[in-house]
C-alpha cells in the first residue's frame, strides 16, 4: 500500500501553495487553458463573446506580467460569468499561485458546486478551509475524501496529521481526528493518526492506547512501534528496551526498529549494547556508510581504537558525502593513542566545512602539548574566520592556552586585546571576567558583568558570577542574594547557580539553609567545587566527620582540584 494518498496529496500541494510559493515554480498562467482529458466536463452553453475574450487575454496578460492580483480577480469573474468548471480550476490555480486564498476559496467553491462528484474541486476547497482554520466546515468534505479512499484509507489517515499540523487548537484537531477514524475501528492507521493528534494535544495516556492498538491491528508495522517508543521515552522510558526487543525477536529484519533502539541505548550511554546493534544493521546493510561511521564512534567511544580506525577507513573507501568529519575523528583517535603527529595530519586533512575551525583548534591545541606554545598561537592567528563568533572562538582559545598555563596575566592581555576588536562580545566579556577574579580585578570583573547583563538579560550565568564573587570576596551579601535568585529564577535547575546560592546563605549565617542547598545542589551534579562548600557548611555546623567524608570522596573523583585541596589543608591543619 502507499504511504500517501493520491487525493490527499494533492490537498497537501494545496495547502503548500496557500503558505508559500516555490522560487523556481512555474506559473500556472503560462499555461494553455485546457479541459481536463479523463472524462467529458458538463460544459455551460456558453458563447465566447468579445468581452469574455477579452478578459480571457486580460487575465492571461497581468499574470504573465506578474499582476498576479488583476489575473486573479479577472478569473474569479470569469468563473462567476461561465459557470465553465474548466474556468473555475484555472481561477483557483492562480489564486493559490498569486497566494490569495479568499479568492481560491471562493473559486474552489464554484468548481466544486459545477463538478459536484469530482475529487480535485472538494481536494482544494477542503485544503483552503483548513488552511483558514475552518475545521468544522471542512470536517464533511474530509468525511467524503476518506470515504471515496475505499482502497487506499490507510494512506489518507496516514496523511491527515500533516494536513492538520499547522491548527494552533491541538484539541480541536484531535476531536476532528478521532471522528473520522471513527467509522473504521479496524484500520491501523486511523488509531495511528489518533495516537499523533492525542500527542500534539498533550493527552499522553490516550496517544500510548492508540499506538497499541495501531501495533495489534498490524503486528509488524514498524511506524506504530516506533510512535509508542517515542510516547515511552516521555512517559515510562524503563519500559523502551522491552518494547523494542519484544519486536525485533519476532521482526529481526526491521531497520528503522532496530536503529531507533541503537539509538535509545547510545543516549543511554550503554556503548557496547548500542555497538552490537549497529553490527547487525551492518551485516544487513554492509554498504552504508551512515552505519558504518555509528559503528566506528562507538568503538572510538569505547576505547576500541583498532576497530574504529578499520569502520573510519571503510568510510572513506566508500565516498561517503562528509569526509570531513571521519578525518576529524580519526583525527581523535590518534590523539587518544598519544600519536600527535598522526593525529595533526588527519586534522589537517579537513577542509572548509564546519569541521574546519575544531579541526583548527585541535591542532593549536597538540602543538601546545608539544610545547609549541608560539607556533600554536601563530596558527590561530592564521585560520581564516568567516564571521565574529569563529574569530571570538580563536580569541577563546588563545586565553586558554595562557589559562592552563596558569599565566592569568597572559589570558587577560589575549581577552583585552580581542575586546578591542568585539567590545559587546558576551563570551569574550565572561571569559575576562573570569580572569579578573584570578587576577583580583574586581573592578574589571564587576564592569564586565554588569555590561553583559546589559547586553543579555536573560543571561543566568552573569547574575549568578556578580552574585558569587560579591558573595565571596565582599560584604555587600544582600545585593549578592538578589542576583543569586534572579540567576536561579531564569535557571531554576542548574546545581553551581544553586551552590551559590547556597554559599551566599553560608555567608549571611544561615547554615541550615545553606545546607539544605547545597545538599540539593549536589545530588544532582556532584562536582568537587560544590563538595568543598558543602563541607564547609557542614564543618561550620560542628558535622566535620559528615564534611570530611564529602571532601575525601570527591577527592577520589578529582584528585587535582584545587579549590577542594585549599578547602581540606585550610580545615584538617586546624
Amino acid at each position: 500500500m502507499n504511504l500517501r494518498s493520491p487525493s490527499l496529496l494533492f490537498l497537501s500541494l494545496v495547502m503548500s501553495a496557500c503558505a508559500q510559493v516555490p522560487a523556481k515554480a512555474t506559473s500556472p498562467v503560462e499555461q494553455p487553458v485546457v479541459a481536463a482529458p479523463e472524462k467529458a466536463l458538463n460544459l455551460p452553453n456558453q458563447e465566447l463573446n468579445t468581452q469574455l475574450l477579452y478578459e480571457f487575454l486580460l487575465a492571461e496578460m497581468a499574470g504573465q506580467r506578474g499582476n498576479l492580483k488583476l489575473a486573479s480577480d479577472a478569473y474569479l469573474d470569469l468563473a462567476q460569468k461561465t459557470n465553465d468548471p474548466r474556468v473555475a480550476k484555472r481561477a483557483t490555480e492562480v489564486a493559490l499561485f498569486s497566494r490569495l486564498p479568499q479568492q481560491a476559496y471562493q473559486s474552489a467553491k464554484i468548481w466544486m458546486k459545477l463538478e459536484p462528484d469530482a475529487d480535485q474541486p472538494r481536494q482544494a476547497t477542503v485544503a483552503l478551509l483548513i488552511n483558514a482554520g475552518h475545521l468544522e466546515e471542512a470536517r464533511p468534505l474530509l468525511e467524503q475524501l476518506i470515504a471515496g479512499e475505499e482502497g487506499n484509507r490507510g494512506a489518507a489517515f496516514l496523511h491527515l496529521n500533516s494536513l492538520l499540523s499547522k491548527q494552533a487548537n491541538k484539541k480541536a484537531v484531535l476531536e476532528l481526528v478521532k471522528d473520522l477514524a471513527k467509522p473504521y475501528p479496524q484500520v491501523s492507521e486511523a488509531h495511528y493518526a489518533i495516537a499523533q493528534a492525542a500527542w500534539a494535544a498533550e493527552q499522553m495516556d490516550l496517544a500510548l492506547t492508540e499506538s497499541k492498538e495501531a501495533a495489534r491491528l498490524r503486528p509488524d508495522w514498524e511506524f506504530a512501534v516506533l510512535l509508542q517508543g517515542q510516547l515511552l521515552q516521555r512517559t515510562a522510558p524503563l519500559e523502551v528496551p522491552e518494547l523494542y526487543q519484544t519486536f525485533l525477536k519476532a521482526y529481526p529484519k526491521a531497520r528503522e526498529v532496530r536503529l531507533a533502539y541503537a539509538r535509545f541505548l547510545v543516549n543511554d550511554k550503554k556503548y557496547e549494547a548500542a555497538r552490537e546493534e549497529f553490527q547487525k544493521l551492518l551485516k544487513a546493510f554492509p554498504d552504508n556508510a551512515e552505519v558504518t561511521l555509528a559503528v566506528g564512534l562507538l568503538s572510538l567511544q569505547l576505547n576500541d581504537f583498532d576497530a574504529a580506525e578499520t569502520y573510519f577507513k571503510q568510510v572513506l573507501d566508500m565516498d561517503y558525502k562528509d569526509d570531513d568529519s571521519v578525518y576529524f575523528y580519526l583525527g581523535q583517535l590518534n590523539e587518544e593513542r598519544n600519536q600527535l603527529d598522526e593525529a595533526i595530519q588527519s586534522y589537517e586533512r579537513v577542509g572548509k566545512s564546519d569541521y574546519f575551525l575544531p579541526a583548527q583548534i585541535k591542532i593549536a591545541s597538540i602543538l601546545v602539548k608539544q610545547g609549541k606554545v608560539e607556533q600554536a598561537r601563530k596558527r590561530l592567528h592564521q585560520v581564516p574566520v568567516q564571521n565574529n563568533q569563529q574569530r571570538a572562538q580563536l580569541i577563546q582559545y588563545e586565553a586558554q592556552i595562557f589559562r592552563d598555563a596558569k599565566d592569568y596575566k597572559g589570558a587577560f592581555d589575549v581577552l583585552n586585546h580581542g575586546l578591542e576588536k568585539l567590545p559587546n562580545y558576551p563570551d569574550l566579556l565572561y571569559d575576562r571576567a573570569m580572569i579578573a577574579e584570578k587576577l583580583n580585578k574586581m573592578d574589571v570583573l564587576e564592569k564586565d558583568l554588569r555590561k553583559l547583563i546589559q547586553l543579555k538579560p536573560d543571561y543566568a550565568h552573569a547574575y549568578n558570577a556578580l552574585g558569587y564573587t560579591l558573595a565571596d570576596h565582599t560584604t555587600r551579601l544582600d545585593e549578592a542574594l538578589k542576583l543569586i535568585e534572579k540567576a536561579l529564577q531564569l535557571s531554576p535547575d542548574d546545581p553551581f547557580i544553586m551552590d551559590s546560592l547556597g554559599w551566599v546563605q553560608h555567608r549571611m549565617g544561615k547554615n541550615d539553609k545553606a545546607a539544605e542547598t547545597l545538599k540539593r545542589a549536589f545530588a544532582i551534579r556532584p562536582d568537587p567545587e560544590i563538595a568543598a562548600h558543602l563541607g564547609e557548611v557542614l564543618w561550620a555546623q560542628n558535622k566535620h566527620d559528615e564534611a570530611l567524608v564529602i571532601w575525601q570522596s570527591a577527592l577520589k573523583d578529582a584528585p587535582q582540584n584545587e579549590v577542594l585541596i585549599g578547602v581540606l589543608k585550610k580545615y584538617t591543619a586546624q
